[in-house]
């Protein structure tokens, strides 16, 4: 559409009439005459509408106003203002120019699908590609035109004062030109396809990895932690490094809730990787004291601690299984080492096993292949046919004291040591752990043998022997459990219900799931903690688990022989503490599925409160059994492949039929 006069109307094309120091500009439009006047309505504004003519008589219509147009416009005097002072900046290189660009594209992949989204990356891509960049600042009418035309980013509006300021020494004839060619990149722009150009969406080469794991659990708290001292590293790397703006996985990583809550979530922001980063100036700082809590670099220190486990809680699977000296082992152990109720894995497993197999090697190797290649084995034990094995995760072997073990012998007749106690030891950061697997003596009513049983485990374990004891003022001489922080005690105690056969049946047909109050009233071992004659200051949880004892072998039902033994709760699983609730009692179960014995295995698992240590105790350095280590995660590959090539067979020799 075109005005009576024949002039191009342009909705964003402005102007205007100033003077600069004395300097006057008169613009106007070809043909112009009253009828502009009446457009620009004594504002000084002039109007067009028909872009197509434009273009061909662009250098007719830039001329100067007449003199009666002069009296309507406004003429504002502008102060000039001294510069601004300059600031010192860094002057970036190619290669740092070329890699922000670079980012930029990755980071406005989004925003460049949404052809109504302009953000100041798009509109930065889009000067880049239809203007050149100009030196300095440039003119208002410049910046006016720009920013109609295309989306330009915050730092062209700040540049307009400056221009006008400028603006002064430029001659008429320079300032037509400019105007000039305002005009004709702003009717130029409008006669393209009349759209902002756009770039092609950036797709990946392959697809991105799904996050299986969630390490924002309360078992597996390894977590990335940026240490107190490198909290200015993201300002450090964005100067260095040129990292303008957070990438695409940071984002992912903490909506899907990768990183810890209570976690700095600087460290997973490094730009080499997602450990914390080590400046060199800390590496080469010798100001580190041995022993001291506090001391910064402390391997077993407050603030290492804080980094691996922020609410200073480990999760620790503690299990007791009575083999029966049975060669054959379970098929799979996962439902055993492994149970679905806690989402995660523990931090620590502790296995004892009485009346173990013959081959302890091959139960070691089938307990590394069943936890996987995450854990390593720091430590194993034996006592005849009483077994223990430490598993802990391979990230945490760093941590731990060297590992002592004792023990202690029941039935000195007996060639074969079938009953007594095995225990074992070591500091986790600066909190002390006694593990005792024992195997008392059976019999219905020898209770009172079993309470010297334990009399003399107390007493007759020789631990710690080089380890410091983190506090001594509370310990004993006689009562080696009073010389750790953490005690847990389980194994095959052998105290049995105080109830006939038929008795116990029909409780256990009244309450077939988890109601057991009733058989636990008959609890020999409840009876006699109670009473404090048999495990002082020890607690153990609620049961809710059917009795581990005496089942027929391959079987779910109990004892149908002549003899018709009662079910009892002969393994137990009973821990105490230096500290009040240091240690809390998460799950305590029994593994029905295992069949192979006729105990059931019995597990709990515990949330156990870690503090800070000092470096003067002998360090285990992480040390493991690498062996067992690369057996283990080798029968576990080859298993999957077996498994998968049964069932490519399968699929294979499968035959279709038709009737």
């Amino acid at each position: 559409m075109s005005t009576p006069n024949g002039f191009p109307q342009h909705s964003g094309a402005c102007v205007t009439r100033s003077t600069e120091g004395g300097a006057v500009q008169d613009l106007h439009a070809k043909k112009a005459g009253k009828a502009a006047k009446k457009e620009a309505g004594g504002s000084g504004v002039l109007t067009f509408e028909d872009p197509s003519s434009a273009d061909t008589s662009l250098n007719e219509t830039i001329k100067l106003l007449p003199d009666e147009l002069k009296a309507n416009v406004k003429i504002k005097s502008i102060t000039p203002r001294p510069p601004r002072k300059p600031r010192l900046e860094r002057a970036a290189s190619l290669d740092e120019k070329s890699w922000r660009r670079w980012r930029r594209f990755r980071t406005s992949q989004e925003s460049l699908t949404d052809p109504n989204e302009t953000s100041s990356s798009n509109g930065s891509l889009q000067e880049a590609s239809l203007s050149p960049p100009s030196k300095g600042r440039a003119s208002p009418c410049h910046q006016c035109c720009r920013q109609n035309s295309l989306h330009s980013s915050p730092d062209a509006s700040d540049a307009s004062p400056v221009g006008k300021s400028r603006g002064g020494t430029c001659d008429l004839g320079k300032r037509a030109s400019e105007i000039s060619s305002a005009f004709g990149g702003l009717l130029r722009g409008k006669a393209f396809a009349g759209s902002k150009p756009r770039l092609s969406q950036i797709m990946p080469a392959r697809p991105l990895p799904p996050l299986e794991l969630n390490v924002a659990s309360h078992t597996l708290r390894t977590a990335n932690r940026i240490d107190s001292d490198c909290l200015d590293y993201r300002h450090h790397s964005q100067h260095k490094f040129g990292r303008v703006s957070s990438s695409l996985s940071d984002t992912r990583l903490h909506g899907s809730g990768m990183v810890y809550d209570n976690c700095s979530t600087d460290s997973m922001k490094s730009t080499f990787s997602l450990l914390t980063p080590i400046r060199s100036k800390d590496v080469r700082s010798r100001s580190y004291l041995e022993g001291s809590l506090l001391a910064s670099g402390a391997l077993l220190g407050a603030e290492e601690l804080s980094r691996y486990f922020p609410d200073r809680n480990v999760g620790i699977f503690v299990a007791t299984w009575n083999m029966q000296g049975q060669k054959e082992l379970p098929v799979n152990l996962d439902d055993f080492l492994l149970p679905t109720d806690p989402d995660y894995a523990q931090d620590m497993y502790v296995i004892g096993v009485q009346e173990g197999c013959p081959d302890r090697r091959e139960w070691e190797i089938r307990l590394q292949e069943t936890l996987g290649p995450h854990y390593v084995m720091l430590y194993s034990a034996a006592h005849g046919v009483l077994y223990m094995s430490v598993f802990i995760r391979r990230d945490l072997i760093w941590f731990c004291s060297e590992v002592e073990y004792a023990t202690v012998t029941t039935r000195i007749v007996s060639q074969i040591k079938t009953k007594g106690a095995l225990g074992i030891c070591f500091t986790f950061f600066g909190t002390s752990f006694l593990f005792i697997t024992s195997h008392f003596t059976s019999g219905d009513s020898k209770v009172n043998e079993r309470k010297l049983d334990y009399n003399k485990t107390i007493q007759a374990l020789t631990l710690p022997k080089n380890v410091p004891d983190t506090n001594p003022y509370r310990s004993s001489s006689s009562d080696v459990t009073t010389r750790f922080d953490e005690v847990f005690w389980f194994g095959d105690f052998n105290f049995r219900l105080n109830k006939d056969r038929e008795t116990v049946d029909s409780i256990l047909n009244q309450n077939p799931e988890t109601d057991v109050s009733k058989l636990l009233a008959y609890d020999q071992l409840t009876s006699e903690m109670s009473r404090g004659s048999i495990f002082k200051g020890f607690q153990e949880a609620d049961i809710h688990f059917r009795p581990s004892y005496k089942f027929d072998i391959g079987k779910d039902s109990y004892d149908t022989t002549s003899k018709q033994r009662t079910p009892s709760y002969t393994d137990r699983v009973v821990y105490r503490s230096r500290y009040r609730d240091d240690i809390h009692a998460v799950k305590y179960s029994s593994c029905p599925v295992i069949r192979t014995s006729d105990h059931r295995p019995v597990f709990a698992l515990f949330r156990v409160k870690v503090r800070p240590g000092r470096d003067n105790i002998p360090l285990a350095a992480g040390q493991f059994d690498r062996e067992l280590y690369l057996i283990g995660i080798k029968r576990r590959i080859t298993r999957e492949l077996q498994k998968r090539r049964e069932q490519k067979d399968q699929k294979s020799s499968s035959i279709c039929s038709i009737s």
